[in-house]
């Protein structure tokens, strides 16, 4: 387990983390000393458990609302997939009705041609 030491409003707090994590635990620190930076500017000297306490609802509500938003795109997605197999089935369907149709013309220009083959050529004196 690593060991990492992290400043939140000008206060060090030593916290562990798994290996190779020390450098994410570092950064999210950070972001929420920003957080709390924000609102020591906003309200003043409110006192550390309040700052902390609205801190830690302003994160909860971003991702409340990231949240959201990734179940809003979840749907989307989700829709945008049933559309692409809806249009990839009547493609196949399409393809397969023109190569019947191909089929079909083919089989008559053989019947044609086989009628005029079966004439027989008028002779040239």
């Amino acid at each position: 387990m690593a060991q990492v030491t992290v400043t939140i409003d000008g206060k060090a707090y030593r916290m562990a983390c798994e290996e190779g994590q020390e450098d994410h635990l570092t950064d999210l620190a950070n972001r929420f000393d920003g957080y709390v930076g924000h609102l020591k500017d906003q309200f003043g000297e409110i006192g550390d458990l309040r700052i902390t306490v609205m801190a830690g609802i302003m994160v909860v509500d971003e991702i409340s609302e990231l949240t959201r938003r990734v179940a809003g795109l979840e749907s989307e997605l989700e829709s945008l997939r049933g559309n692409r197999d809806t249009v990839l089935a009547a493609t196949a369907r399409t393809e397969e009705n023109l190569a019947a149709a191909l089929s079909e013309v083919s089989s008559r220009i053989r019947g044609i041609t086989d009628k005029l083959n079966g004439r027989s050529a008028p002779e040239l004196n």
